[in-house]
């Protein structure tokens, strides 16, 4: 991310912070579409990254005064995402347990090119990866954040997310070899 976006983002959650309405509409067109992705691929579901995302923001709204360093809001912002995420979690795991089936979609041939296809194997192929390490995956590589503000949105040392991200791309390969895709 570039400092000037860096900059943007703290004048943003200054703004908002002072109760500029115009401030926070800026902020949700900005942050919105990142934040959806990020939820998407952790829940694997449209509908649930959409319940995610809408739960956020309004967490983001009642916390944003409370903000202390406005220069760090990307991590803040994404951390925000990342714990709605993890209290849905919890909350489904604490329902019993009830049979589920899966829906499949079967495309033709003519409906999806190569790169389509692979690019459809290597996001169900992500899905199946454990949460830690198809999340910061999914920070590095598809949010573009550092390893520093991964280790702010998630909660643990530097050390560690480099370790996840290590495992994560191994069981990522590993995933891919067993599905006949080459290196």
């Amino acid at each position: 991310m570039l400092e000037n976006d860096r900059k943007e983002d703290e004048l943003l959650a200054v703004r908002c912070q002072l109760g500029e309405p115009e401030a926070f509409d800026a902020l949700i067109t900005r942050w919105h579409e990142p934040l959806w992705r990020y939820l998407r691929r952790l829940t694997g579901d449209d509908d649930a990254a959409e319940e995610a995302i809408q739960d956020a923001w309004l967490r983001i709204l009642r916390g944003i005064p409370r903000l202390r360093d406005c220069g760090r809001v990307r991590p803040w912002l994404f951390g925000i995402a990342r714990r709605v995420v993890m209290d849905r979690l919890r909350e489904r795991y604490a329902e019993p347990a009830r049979a589920f089936t899966e829906d499949v979609d079967v495309a033709t041939e003519d409906e999806s090119s190569d790169l389509e296809e692979e690019l459809e194997l290597l996001q169900d192929e992500l899905t199946r990866l454990r949460a830690p390490e198809r999340e910061v995956l999914v920070l590095f590589y598809l949010e573009e954040l550092t390893l520093t503000e991964i280790a702010d949105v998630v909660g643990i040392p530097t050390g560690t997310v480099k370790s996840r991200l290590f495992r994560a791309r191994k069981a990522l390969r590993d995933q891919l070899v067993r599905k006949g895709v080459k290196r």
